[in-house]
């Protein structure tokens, strides 16, 4: 059986994404993996599994000091029902634990919805395990996943700015 970070590494590959994978010590706050990571928590994407009232999912990629804004998305995908599955459902869904989620090597390929903030840079994202973040050129992982693009995050409530 193949690790979370091997499926994501073959994925990849297939889609013509070059990532890279590193190992990092646990951290306890996604500001705290930022640090150890020497960036700051906007250049963290999570990506967040989302279930619609169908009982399909998609993927939300959303930088990491912004939340889902959910009338933008809900509008976006056409639907007036979304929410974020518990963390049984989304292994179910997509073969990874929460904290480790990527579109890449999802057990089922759902469809991505990218954040337009994360369009140009260098992120890094869940590489599929604990201890693992990658890092990928964003417009490659949009390209690569055939991901739609647009305004669907807001300020963190205790974000500034």
């Amino acid at each position: 059986m193949t690790t979370g970070h091997e499926r994501v590494l073959a994925d990849a590959a297939a889609r013509g994404i070059e990532v890279e994978v590193i190992t990092r010590p646990p951290a306890s706050s996604l500001e705290e993996a930022a640090e150890l990571m020497g960036i700051t928590p906007a250049d963290i994407v999570k990506s967040l599994v989302v279930k619609r009232s169908d009982g399909t999912f998609l993927f939300a990629e959303i930088p990491g000091d912004r939340v889902i804004s959910w009338p933008k998305l809900r509008a976006l995908v056409g639907v007036n029902k979304l929410q974020l599955p518990d963390a049984a459902v989304a292994l179910e869904a997509t073969g990874y634990e929460r904290g480790t989620i990527t579109p890449l090597g999802s057990t089922t390929a759902w469809p991505v919805y990218v954040d337009e903030r994360v369009v140009g840079r260098r992120v890094s994202m869940g590489a599929g395990e604990h201890g693992r973040s990658l890092f990928v050129n964003a417009d490659d992982l949009i390209r690569g996943l055939a991901a739609t693009v647009a305004d669907i995050s807001e300020p963190a409530p205790n974000s500034v700015g």
